[in-house]
């Protein structure tokens, strides 16, 4: 007599994972344990220690692309798809040294003005409503911060500054007296000027305008 049982997945995965190189039937793991590896494994299993030794003399930092240059340069042409498989086979990887610069830091003050934008960013006319932020340029010498106001009307950048340092009077507030420069007069109670809350902005206040 027969009895029927029925297994779930996940439990028929987990016995199968144990089998080598995934073969369901006795005659195909027979098959595969006693068959002689192929010559690309065979070769994987040569290359995968120079690897790892190439890796770690130019100090465990090198990528895909400079470690395939470095491997043919120590005589093991290989391709550059074949490089990062056996890089992953020997688990290693390249190291990222670019970072990603901050340019909002919150003030320890609590700041109770309204944002009078009310997050609507579209303006009826010119010289109504301003945005302005900050934010990075990576350049060869390092990051250089530059600080923008855009016209909310014309999407037009009418002030800025460029500079290595965040300070409030070395970047947003040059923007701000660049914008005032170049538009002209203007009604300080018809325009409003819109930014995050960072630190360089709160520290603004208007015995510091022009």
């Amino acid at each position: 007599m027969r009895t029927k049982i029925n297994f779930g997945v996940e439990a028929i995965c987990r016995v199968l994972k144990q089998a080598d190189r995934g073969f369901i039937t006795p005659r195909g793991y027979r098959k595969a344990t006693t068959r002689a590896p192929s010559a690309r494994a065979l070769s994987d299993s040569l290359l995968i220690p120079e690897i790892q030794r190439v890796h770690a003399e130019i100090f465990s930092v090198y990528g895909i692309c400079k470690m395939w240059h470095a491997m043919n340069r120590e005589g093991f042409h290989i391709c550059r798809d074949r490089t990062a498989r056996l890089m992953m086979l020997a688990g290693v990887c390249g190291r990222r040294r670019r970072r990603t610069p901050v340019t909002t830091f919150s003030t320890n003050t609590p700041d109770h003005r309204p944002d009078l934008a009310q997050r609507s960013f579209r303006a009826q006319a010119p010289g109504k409503l301003w945005v302005a932020d900050i934010t990075y340029v990576r350049t060869l010498s390092g990051f250089a911060y530059t600080a923008f106001v855009v016209d909310a009307y014309s999407r037009k950048i009418i002030g800025g500054a460029t500079r290595s340092t965040m300070r409030t009077d070395a970047l947003p507030m040059e923007a701000l007296v660049h914008a005032l420069t170049t538009t002209g007069r203007i009604h300080e109670n018809q325009l409003i000027h819109h930014s995050d809350r960072g630190s360089q902005y709160v520290s603004l206040n208007r015995a510091t305008w022009p």
